[in-house]
């Protein structure tokens, strides 16, 4: 079978049918939500892959709920149909493009349904191109934005509305990054890698602010923007600007600890101050699983649950490296907001300290 669904929309970037991507193995699509009441409390996420060359799409819910984060895992093979885009219990369904999305969630006793809808014009990151050595490490390009979210969540049984005002984030990126079963070959003799990521998204009460930056292991930045989105902003009425972060190591952890990011708003320097409100392990949504990580094969159908307590999560671990922590947000000019920081660093980090692969601060 060759010709899928989406052959009959306007979608080909190639002269072939849309169920080949490329010749890269890794090539992926994704979505990933996530969401937090104005306090910072009844956080979730969800993350969906398509991975045509590795025949896999899977999916990923989770909440947290008194220091436990509940999460399901979903895999399916994928048939080469890109444009079903449901993994077992969990469904996205777009009910306008660019601006409302719905997820729905009904397995192992976590139940939601969820509709998002956006604050203004996604925002386009610039291209993400990152070599390790000689090798491709990623190229991929993504689109970010803020919005608001309605529906409820039920654990066991236990349901809760989102909250008034709940806030968050989604994005849709596509291209090529580390999927699937691991590629043990050396990426070169000498070539240590290291990866420095934060990710720093923010609800105030008439705009977004949006601040992302990768940076090598000496701190030279390779990938950084930052945008004010006025709501309601067209992709034209979206604020470019400049920023920089600020954010020490919390002790014996690779996790932030606060941070400052200043940025020159459209009435000048701007500083904005990150209170963390709790802390929410990407591993739920399988970044950096050991068992659900992204594009990992489990046959033609697999469903699980996993729960665990957030205190007892060992920050020393690479699994729990990749944290997002709901934060409030101070401005020296524009009041107060609620937002997200999230972080990874893999390896050696000299700005930090880090000098050895798995070093703490």
């Amino acid at each position: 079978m060759v010709l899928t669904r989406g052959d009959d929309y306007p979608l080909h970037q190639t002269p072939e049918p849309v169920a080949y991507a490329g010749t890269d193995r890794n090539f992926y699509d994704r979505y990933f939500f996530n969401g937090y009441a104005p306090d910072g409390s009844g956080f979730f996420a969800i993350a969906l892959g398509v991975y045509p060359h590795l025949n896999v799409m899977d999916a990923h819910f989770s909440t947290i709920r008194d220091g436990v984060q509940y999460n399901l895992h979903a895999s399916k093979e994928l048939g080469m149909e890109r444009l079903d885009l449901q993994v077992g219990p969990i469904r996205i369904e777009i009910l306008e493009p660019l601006q409302k999305l719905r997820v729905v969630v009904d397995g192992e006793g976590l139940i939601a349904d969820l509709t998002f809808t956006g604050r203004a014009f996604p925002i386009e990151e610039p291209r993400f191109i990152h070599r390790i050595g000689p090798r491709t490490f990623m190229d991929y390009t993504r689109m970010t934005q803020n919005g608001h979210y309605t529906g409820w969540i039920e654990v066991d049984g236990v349901r809760e509305d989102c909250a008034p005002g709940t806030a968050g984030t989604r994005d849709r990126s596509w291209g090529v990054r580390p999927v699937g079963s691991r590629d043990e070959q050396p990426h070169g003799t000498g070539v240590v890698p290291g990866f420095f990521w934060q990710w720093t998204p923010i609800n105030f009460s008439d705009r977004s602010v949006f601040f992302h930056v990768n940076a090598d292991a000496k701190g030279n930045k390779w990938n950084t923007r930052a945008v004010v989105a006025p709501d309601g902003a067209d992709a034209a009425a979206l604020i470019d600007t400049e920023g920089e972060m600020a954010s020490p190591l919390a002790k014996g952890t690779r996790w932030p600890d606060g941070g400052t990011l200043v940025i020159e708003g459209p009435d000048g320097p701007e500083t904005l101050t990150f209170e963390p409100l709790g802390r929410f392990q990407m591993r739920g949504i399988g970044y950096t699983s050991p068992k659900w990580g992204h594009g990992l094969w489990h046959g033609p159908l697999a469903v699980e649950r996993e729960d665990f307590g957030l205190m007892q999560c060992d920050p020393g671990s690479m699994d729990n490296y990749h944290v997002q922590f709901p934060c409030k947000i101070t401005s020296d000019k524009h009041g107060e907001g609620t937002g997200v920081f999230e972080q990874l660093i893999i390896g050696p980090y000299a700005p930090m300290g880090l000098k050895e692969f798995m070093d703490l601060g």
